[in-house]
């Protein structure tokens, strides 16, 4: 599906960045795999490597506005195209604190670090893509972009603020062939954030977890594979009319939080 695509991801690491990564190059990408510190993405580019798949590995500080900007255009300079950019690199959020006793700058944080970077990585890559007429930016946001959701600080807005981006680049870009799209996830359990905290010991946290299960539609958590390969499809000729938009994987929370099934059996009966 991403045959003869280069894609560029921000924050690999051995947890959705990594995922990603590892989706893009089984569809037949060459994936630049970066990261702030080289260690992560030396990793995952190693196990691609393994796989068959193609990766190249750079140390980029997403939120180094030229840094990006010179890796960009190293890999432009040998007259490869950037078809796909997306950053997953981690905005530091303070949680489990109500906003009436939060500090500012831990409220603050996670919005600045959000929209720093990603204005970073887009608009680097945007111009880019103009250029070339296509490509595609890529973005994730979780439940609380879409729904008030207590305790999450900071995260909740910088999540709105990403997709507000997303709509409003999105309508600059249409015209010149390139899509801007952000997916939205309840939270994967196989992700490193939840795998940390399942073994922190802590016993309230397995209750919190089915309690997120059963606030979704479908009573279930996306996991990394379930992202990645929204990924893929929105990254491909697939999703080529699919642009400005969030793309919402989270089991249906934010379309019914605490949404409760009938307790009821369902028949052939008709009403």
């Amino acid at each position: 599906m991403l045959k003869g695509k280069n894609a560029v991801i921000y924050g690999v690491s051995d947890s959705l960045g990594g995922a990603v990564a590892k989706a893009f190059a089984e569809q037949g990408a060459t994936v630049y795999v970066t990261n702030h510190r080289i260690e992560p993405a030396e990793k995952i580019a190693k196990e691609i490597k393994a796989a068959g798949g193609v990766a190249i590995v750079a140390q980029v500080d997403a939120l180094d506005h030229k840094a990006v900007n010179d890796h960009l255009a190293e890999l432009t300079s040998k007259g490869n195209t950037v078809d796909i950019s997306f950053n997953l690199i981690d905005n530091k959020s303070t949680q489990n604190i109500p906003l009436a006793e939060m500090e500012l700058e831990d409220f603050i944080r996670p919005i600045d670090i959000s929209m720093r970077t990603q204005f970073i990585t887009n608009t680097a890559a945007a111009r880019i893509m103009i250029k070339q007429g296509s490509g595609v930016i890529l973005s994730l946001t979780a439940t609380p972009a879409g729904i008030g959701y207590p305790m999450v600080g900071g995260f909740g807005p910088a999540c709105c603020a990403m997709e507000s981006l997303t709509r409003d680049l999105g309508s600059e870009l249409g015209p010149f062939g390139v899509r801007v799209v952000t997916i939205r996830s309840g939270g994967s359990l196989d992700s490193k954030p939840f795998k940390e905290a399942a073994g922190s010991g802590n016993p309230e946290v397995p209750g919190f977890f089915q309690k997120m299960k059963d606030d979704t539609m479908l009573k279930d958590l996306p996991m990394m594979k379930d992202i990645a390969n929204t990924a893929v499809f929105l990254a491909s000729d697939m999703g080529k009319m699919i642009t400005g938009v969030v793309v919402d994987v989270t089991a249906g929370s934010t379309a019914a939080l605490n949404y409760k099934a009938p307790n009821v059996a369902f028949t052939n009966q008709q009403y």
